[in-house]
């Protein structure tokens, strides 16, 4: 009875799949290889920077980011020694932060802040994920990261 439905349902994705391979092998792609003559933009100044992205696209300024925050549920350790909170001790469940003028602070489960100077923007880049919310305010952010 169940084999029937698990078998349907297999033949639909496979005729789902055969129509997207047929969509895929009838396709063009567009021709690029002969673009249209555009005018060349006017030759700019020793020294300027074109205003890029322009400002139609930019992210409203209450939006622009602070910082960057993630949870970091183990120990953490930074050049063979355990990482421990000069406060009370902690060594695991930090929240990460990377700030915008490229320093690391660390923040325990206690809510004791320290810097921490042998991390940098690229540590925090290979080891965080994607950003996946932007909070309004630091507390939102914490409570979004179960602190």
């Amino acid at each position: 009875m169940f084999r029937r439905r698990v078998d349907r349902e297999f033949r639909d994705a496979q005729l789902a799949g055969q129509a997207m391979l047929q969509m895929h092998a009838t396709w063009e792609a567009p021709d690029f290889a002969s673009p249209a003559a555009e005018p060349a933009p006017p030759a700019q100044g020793i020294g300027e920077v074109p205003d890029f992205p322009p400002a139609d696209l930019r992210v409203p300024s209450r939006h622009e980011v602070e910082g960057l925050m993630m949870r970091w549920e183990q120990p953490l350790v930074i050049d063979g020694e355990v990482r421990e909170c000069p406060q009370c001790g902690a060594y695991r469940d930090w929240i990460v932060f990377s700030m915008r003028d490229d320093t690391i602070w660390l923040r325990c489960r206690a809510g004791h802040n320290s810097a921490e100077p042998r991390l940098d923007p690229a540590w925090y880049n290979r080891n965080s994920g994607p950003v996946d919310h932007f909070h309004p305010t630091l507390d939102d952010g914490l409570r979004h990261l179960g602190h």
